[in-house]
């Protein structure tokens, strides 16, 4: 049953006409009302060892079908290796040229019909793929300073690469940090490690509308991203931290997407999908995009994912 606010946020939506994709999240970054919240969800398509093309296709096909207000471009092409050391790595103008290929295709297939944003992970993460995040924390007891190099390097290039997405068309780039929590750095090595590097991308495309900040992990020192990241939005998991949308809003006054729990995202029927809805929305407030905390099942069925839009009435 349904309380009076709920009740009420319905029938306001009801009453209202539908809104295009782009109006919708321009409505929600600016907090004004909107006619059911803009939604997105997002996996992993595998296909990092073929075209640029395909990963574009795939993109626009998944975004086709299951309706999402906000196309966050996933983005798994790896970063260069060095001829040395993996740590001896350079800038790269272009570090991910498929990448860009594709996000050119994306533009022009979605018509000026919704924004996209560019998935970039953090230098940190990155240094792990091109070793193994034993070698990056070994490096970092051992040789900090060879360490703190390979990251400028990596955040130097993928600066670049944030310049040239938003040049291409992109709204921001969905700045995935994993390394602020427990078990990977201590605050202080985040500050030292990872936060300048990750705010050096992010500050390439200040201006950019939709910066979004993804906090990936359970025990994410949340604090630091309160205030003064250049970023519209902040996407974390609500279910994996344990800190709740309405605990989040207290602290952040900017965008939150979120509110769907991703690792039960396939069993979730519609009803609990609504309760999730409703709970987040009525915590967040008018300045919230509706999202899983982080990326639902790469075996997700489609039957599984329609059941979102469907009841959204994408």
């Amino acid at each position: 049953m349904f309380t009076r606010r709920e009740f009420s946020l319905t029938a306001a939506a009801a009453a209202a006409p539908a809104l295009g994709a782009k109006e919708r999240v321009d409505r929600a970054l600016r907090g004004q009302d909107v006619d059911r919240p803009p939604f997105t969800f997002w996996h992993h398509f595998g296909l990092e060892k073929l075209p640029g093309e395909r990963h574009a296709r795939a993109t626009l096909e998944f975004h086709r079908k299951f309706r999402t207000d906000l196309v966050k471009v996933m983005s798994d092409f790896p970063f260069p290796k060095p001829k040395g050391q993996w740590h001896e790595v350079k800038v790269e103008a272009n570090p991910y040229p498929q990448q860009i290929r594709a996000l050119e295709i994306i533009r022009h297939g979605l018509a000026g019909g919704a924004y996209f944003i560019e998935t970039i992970f953090c230098p940190f993460n990155v240094a792990g793929k091109l070793s193994s995040k034993e070698e990056v924390q070994r490096l970092k007891a051992e040789k900090p300073q060879a360490l703190l190099d390979a990251l400028e390097a990596i955040a130097r290039s993928e600066a670049d690469h944030a310049r040239r997405a938003v040049a291409t068309g992109a709204a921001g780039i969905f700045l995935a940090i994993d390394s602020a929590q427990q078990g990977v750095l201590t605050p202080a090595e985040y500050a030292r490690f990872s936060e300048p590097f990750d705010r050096m991308v992010l500050e390439a495309v200040r201006d950019a509308p939709l910066n979004t900040l993804h906090l990936h992990g359970d025990k994410v020192y949340l604090d630091r991203f309160y205030t003064g990241w250049p970023a519209a939005v902040v996407n974390y998991s609500a279910h994996t931290t344990g800190v709740s949308v309405a605990e989040m809003r207290r602290r952040y006054s900017g965008v939150l997407m979120g509110g769907l729990d991703e690792v039960n995202f396939r069993t979730l029927n519609e009803s609990q999908l609504r309760q999730q809805w409703d709970a987040a929305q009525q915590a967040a407030g008018k300045r919230f995009i509706l999202a899983p905390g982080c990326s639902v099942p790469d075996e997700s069925t489609d039957e599984e994912l329609l059941r979102l839009p469907n009841l959204l009435g994408a």
